[in-house]
């Protein structure tokens, strides 16, 4: 679905360029392709080997941007970021990237993820004497950076990093280096491309095509990866451990023709369609998809039952931000102005709604009343994933219990709920067999954490109060 309106979303997206003469200009189109990421905001900073010098703004890439101000960011290195704001809030001061200098030069940062001892960092570094400029967890990495100021910046970024936890895929800038960093965990994705000579790192693989870069491999979980003007450097802050990429990557956040982890995106969720058909097949005569990450999903559905998929949703692609308040009611109202039923391919015929998630149930409510107001027949909820039982402490808006319908209210509930004739959901194994990474790592790759309470890495639950080390 939308995550504007849904109530899911992920919390930004990075890019960096290294050694192209128009980096900035790189960084733009990259960051465009980027956008699903994160629409609150988005920034560039640009250094031309002497200084360090920032764009942003609040809106879309295009808005930002609207002015010509990427013809002002001269130099061949530059990070960028489109932010969906979950820790710290939204506004222009928490936009990134941050921009900090001092007696001893410039430093950038850009941050995709979700810091979860942010806190106790941040009130340690206070009653150390350290004044936040913003309330973003970002900024906790750059006051631990400079707290070792009197090392190589290699090595302070490597002590900063080895004192935060959680998920982050972390770019810092200097006016002479650009570093790249993912958490122990891999929780989020991080990839390398290559234009010529010149290196470009993205969130998604999706923004090498856009750029015209080529792939050329992942950064590993624990990596922290130097570029300068002798090259690529690799270095290790952390003994990495196996693999714990967000399936919601996968399952919804990711674009389809990216590859997350040499995983494509599109083939996953087509595959995750055929799992769910697999496990609970159902007598219909169409099969549709909620736009946009649902599509895929609904044709592999589809394809494996041999029931037609058909457009029997169609997404309103001119419905501007304005419309999307936070209140319920509005929220409901945007499903509306944001998505209708087609009443020529639904009209008396039993559907297939197939969807990626459920989160508070209820745009699935409002999206179950289309169709039977366009005439469905019946209407039978698929859903390509398993429950969402479990806050996400790692950069997703869940953050609490009481958001999540399926946490309260067993299927059958849920069901009623929204108004279904039958509703079924993808169970854990089915999921992880539709991704098909059970064979590449020994814990399946995956963090599960949403449907299983098996939480990665140590976590601070706000809700209890109480520090939590769970291990999957």
């Amino acid at each position: 679905m939308f995550a504007e309106i849904k109530g899911l979303n992920e919390e930004c997206g990075v890019l960096g360029v290294w050694g192209h003469p128009d980096a900035a200009q790189i960084t733009y189109y990259g960051l465009h392709s980027l956008q699903h990421r994160g629409q609150e905001g988005t920034g560039i900073v640009v250094s031309d080997s002497d200084n360090l010098n920032i764009h942003k703004g609040l809106g879309l890439v295009t808005e930002v941007f609207s002015k010509g101000e990427i013809e002002t960011l001269h130099g061949s290195a530059a990070i960028g970021h489109v932010r969906y704001s979950t820790a710290g809030g939204g506004g222009l001061t928490n936009t990134q990237p941050l921009l900090f200098k001092s007696q001893t030069g410039g430093l950038a940062l850009a941050h995709n993820g979700n810091l979860v001892n942010a806190e106790l960092l941040r009130s340690e570094l206070e009653n150390q004497g350290s004044i936040f400029q913003t309330t973003s967890d970002t900024e906790v990495l750059a006051h631990l950076i400079k707290r070792s100021c009197d090392l190589p910046m290699k090595e302070s970024v490597k002590n900063a990093l080895s004192m935060v936890k959680g998920a982050y895929a972390f770019m810092v800038m200097t006016e002479n280096e650009l570093m790249v960093a993912l958490d122990p965990n891999g929780l989020r994705p991080l990839s390398i491309g290559r234009i010529g000579d010149a290196y470009v790192i993205a969130s998604e693989t999706c923004a090498f095509d856009v750029v015209g870069a080529t792939y050329e491999r992942e950064v590993l979980p624990g990596e922290l990866i130097i570029f300068n003007d002798e090259g690529l450097h690799t270095e290790w802050f952390s003994k990495p451990v196996d693999r714990s990429i967000c399936s919601m990557e996968y399952i919804y956040f990711a674009r389809p023709d990216s590859n997350v982890d040499q995983i494509n995106v599109h083939t996953a969720r087509k595959n995750l369609g055929k799992q769910l058909a697999l496990e609970f097949p159902v007598e219909a005569d169409v099969i549709t998809g909620v736009p946009d990450s649902s599509i895929s999903a609904a044709i592999g559905f589809a394809e494996q039952t041999g029931i037609p998929y058909e457009l029997g949703l169609i997404k309103n692609r001119y419905v501007g931000r304005t419309f999307i308040q936070p209140s319920q009611e509005l929220r409901e109202q945007g499903v509306k102005m944001k998505l209708s039923a087609v009443r020529g391919v639904v009209e008396g015929k039993r559907v297939v709604m197939i969807d990626d998630s459920i989160v508070r149930g209820t745009t699935s409510r409002r999206i179950v009343r289309l169709l039977r107001e366009a005439g469905a027949k019946e209407v039978h909820v698929r859903i390509s994933s398993p429950p969402i039982t479990n806050p996400c402490f790692y950069g997703i808006d869940t953050s609490s219990t009481s958001e999540l319908i399926a946490a309260k209210k067993t299927v059958e509930e849920i069901r009623k709920e929204i108004g279904a004739d039958t509703l079924e959901y993808l169970s854990v194994e089915g999921l992880l067999k539709g991704i098909g990474r059970s064979e590449l790592y020994k814990n399946n790759g995956q963090c599960l954490a949403c449907f299983t309470g098996n939480y990665p890495t140590e976590i601070f639950n706000k809700e209890s109060n109480e520090e939590n080390t769970v291990k999957n």
